[in-house]
């Protein structure tokens, strides 16, 4: 068991299945010699070489393009993005035809890729490089989204989404890189679609996904001298969602309040709220809270970006008040 760093597990998560599968490579920018814009894949270039670990012009249609092209030859490439927002310059390609040509070709053309980028505000980088895209890839069939929140989650769901058959969305959020967790020695593969429960508790559930489900625990620790005792779950995969773990959570405790960073209108945490809502209405014992943060573009002001993600304090506060309506 070592301590590494979230952004030192992407490397070594890229790497675990580089060595498992030599039809495994890595396409973006800057990804081969400068170790990648958020250093996280220093080291691969000199162990794989230029045919396996490839820089690329600034053009995200090429990058996904030619990613598609050889996962559709028998490849398995892990493609970076750098930035979130960036996927949308190339969202035909990966909404009308990499998500689609499996279902197109009745199975006969899968395309098991990566697409990984890094998501999330919280470092001051703006409207237009802080975006949270989870709920925009999970509304487009064919796709699967992953979303890992700790340094051992990064490599067993990386190794999952590699050796997936369907193309996965793996979203990295930027505010994670420096964190730190223990991971497991050797080679670690875990399962797309399945939740943990990272914190038992017997009075609320709490869901959250990404960097919000450290603050879900933070704020879970602090209700609980208040005598409200959170059980805390991390999606971790977004599609397939595991709505088993979910559910069962929710009917043990009774409530429901779901911590995303996407904008509110239309966020994942809605369509949690509806599964919940209509599979088991009749455990709730107060109706399900949303906490997210505003449909707004994120402010690049760093006191209007800490007011507009969800905080600690505006967990707890959000938590408390549901209580205190019942």
């Amino acid at each position: 068991m070592a301590t590494m760093t979230y952004r030192a597990a992407v490397t070594r998560a890229i790497q675990q299945e580089m060595r498992h599968d030599d039809r495994v490579f890595l396409i973006g920018e800057d990804v081969a010699k400068p170790g990648g814009v958020f250093k996280t894949t220093g080291g691969l270039l000199d162990e794989f070489g230029p045919r396996r670990v490839m820089d690329t012009p600034i053009s995200e249609q090429a990058i996904i393009g030619a990613a598609m092209g050889a996962a559709s030859s028998g490849l398995r490439p892990i493609a970076e993005m750098m930035f979130a927002d960036f996927v949308l310059v190339a969202q035909d390609l990966v909404s009308n035809q990499i998500a689609k040509s499996s279902y197109m070709t009745n199975g006969q053309l899968p395309l098991p890729l990566v697409i990984r980028f890094n998501a999330g505000g919280g470092l001051r980088f703006g409207a237009q490089h802080s975006q949270s895209v989870e709920n925009w890839l999970m509304a487009i069939p064919g796709l699967k989204v992953v979303a890992p929140s700790t340094p051992a989650d990064v490599i067993g769901l990386m190794a999952a989404a590699v050796r997936d058959p369907d193309p996965v969305m793996f979203v990295e959020h930027k505010g994670l890189l420096s964190s730190k967790g223990e991971v497991p020695d050797g080679d670690i593969v875990d399962e797309l679609g399945k939740a943990k429960v990272v914190r038992e508790g017997r009075d609320a559930t709490i869901v959250a996904v990404g960097m919000m489900v450290g603050r879900a625990l933070k704020a879970a620790e602090f209700l609980a001298a208040d005598g409200v005792d959170c059980q805390v779950i991390d999606v971790r995969s977004l599609v397939p969602l595991d709505t088993t773990t979910i559910l069962e959570a929710v009917r043990s405790t009774g409530r429901l309040i779901t911590v995303e960073e996407n904008p509110r209108l239309c966020g994942w945490g809605a369509e949690i709220c509806s599964i919940v809502v209509e599979e088991i209405f009749s455990s709730l014992t107060a109706a399900p809270v949303r906490i997210t943060t505003p449909h707004i573009p994120l402010p690049h002001a760093g006191v209007l970006e800490d007011a507009a993600i969800p905080s600690v304090d505006r967990i707890m506060e959000t938590v408390r008040g549901a209580y205190a309506r019942v």
